[in-house]
């Protein structure tokens, strides 16, 4: 069993998670890894991640932004809301046309869980069903399932953008206490303010999530934004990449000067994204998971 130190000396429950949902269609993976981590919700006196009400707004702005959109696909989003469930994890599955989302409780009470990064995670699992390729490989070729840095790069490539865009930004942004590695590399891509707070926003919404990964792994070296992991794939890996890979593309993804209104492929990973091929030099899915085709 993994835990978080000191934080979960406090947890009196700690169960493997079990659900009909998966980011993968054969039920094996959620955002996270396989964990055995569950946080109640009736915790006291612990620090956690988000309250029920920034649980439900979060999901409420999500949906109502891409309920249509999915519609207009021919098929309608459900994404269920199970608060009281302890569960460390998110989930994407299909039945039919119907195109279902389960987030839990106990992903958005855990420390490290800020709105933002909970929002990412909606918009990771939406990019599941839309996040276009590479897809993840199954039996007989690819499956539905955009695979798991595909659905990280569209989350802050598209889907947050979207979210953020009628909001504050610059208030929110004061308030973040964003790194200046970040900082700079925003300002630097982006001439527009607000296309800049956006981008800042996007960023540490993904730091967010990648100590969340850190945690699930019980790992010492944090996140950065300032170490970029060095690894270069052979071939694109459709499995969790390692954290610090994770924030990369969060990273990256808001880097990219491709608009959120322009759609991404579902068959060539070249069309909405920013790609070598296309002479981009930032803003690309970073080769620690991904393998580009030229």
């Amino acid at each position: 069993m993994k835990f978080t130190a000191n934080f979960f000396a406090l947890v009196l429950t700690l169960s493997v998670a079990t659900n009909g949902y998966a980011c993968s269609e054969d039920g094996s993976t959620g955002i996270a890894p396989d964990n055995n981590m569950y946080i109640p919700a009736n915790l006291k006196g612990v620090k956690t991640g988000i309250t029920e009400e920034q649980f439900n707004a979060v999901i409420d702005k999500v949906e109502t932004l891409y309920a249509p959109i999915i519609s207009s696909m021919g098929a309608t989003l459900n994404i269920s809301r199970a608060w009281e469930d302890g569960t460390v994890n998110a989930y994407a599955s299909r039945s039919g046309s119907t195109w279902q989302v389960a987030m839990f409780g106990g992903l958005a009470r855990h420390e490290t869980i800020t709105e933002d990064g909970f929002a990412l995670v909606v918009c990771h699992e939406i990019g599941h069903h839309i996040g276009g390729a590479p897809k993840k490989g199954g039996w007989f070729g690819s499956t539905w399932a955009s695979n798991e840095g595909q659905a990280d790069y569209f989350a802050t490539l598209k889907c947050l953008r979207k979210v953020f865009l009628s909001d504050d930004n610059a208030a929110v942004v004061r308030g973040l206490g964003a790194p200046d590695e970040l900082k700079k590399a925003c300002r630097k891509e982006f001439s527009k303010r607000v296309d800049e707070n956006i981008c800042i926003r996007n960023g540490m919404a993904g730091l967010s999530v990648a100590k969340l990964f850190q945690a699930l792994r019980s790992a010492t070296v944090a996140p950065d934004f300032k170490t970029p992991d060095a690894a270069v794939v052979t071939s694109t890996n459709h499995a969790h990449p390692a954290y610090q890979c994770r924030l990369d593309t969060y990273f990256q993804g808001a880097l990219c000067l491709m608009d959120d209104a322009t759609d991404v492929s579902q068959t060539d990973e070249k069309v909405g994204t920013c790609h070598p091929s296309n002479g981009d030099t930032l803003g690309n899915r970073p080769l620690c998971w991904f393998k580009p085709t030229l």
